[in-house]
């Protein structure tokens, strides 16, 4: 269950990210949770393995490469997903950043309430 909600969540994140002009577009709750998912893949598969390629610039920037790393992750996604658009860097920065915020809230609200 707790995947599920996670899902649906970052989706709904992400369409309050398209409606608040932040350089985001999302154009249907659809592409919303096809993007949560993929989201979801990138950061289980390819995030872990880009962070441990990067590890030496990850301890010089005392792991801020992190957001770097997320944002271009972001980003990718956008490429390859109709319908799903982000603008350039700093709207991917900006957003991937408010997911992993709601990520981490949301992680630890379905944690306390086991």
């Amino acid at each position: 269950m707790r995947p599920l909600v996670h899902i649906l969540a970052v989706a709904a994140t992400l369409l309050v990210l398209s409606n608040a002009g932040l350089g985001i577009s999302v154009s249907s709750f659809y592409i919303a949770l096809v993007v949560a998912i993929i989201w979801g893949l990138m950061n289980l598969t390819v995030g872990p393995l880009l962070k441990l390629l990067t590890l030496p610039i990850n301890i010089i920037t005392l792991g801020l490469f992190s957001f770097v790393i997320n944002a271009l992750l972001f980003w990718f996604i956008s490429s390859f997903v109709e319908g799903f658009h982000v603008a350039g860097f700093i709207p991917a920065l900006l957003g991937s950043v408010i997911l992993s915020a709601v990520s981490f809230v949301l992680r630890h609200v379905l944690k306390s309430n086991d």
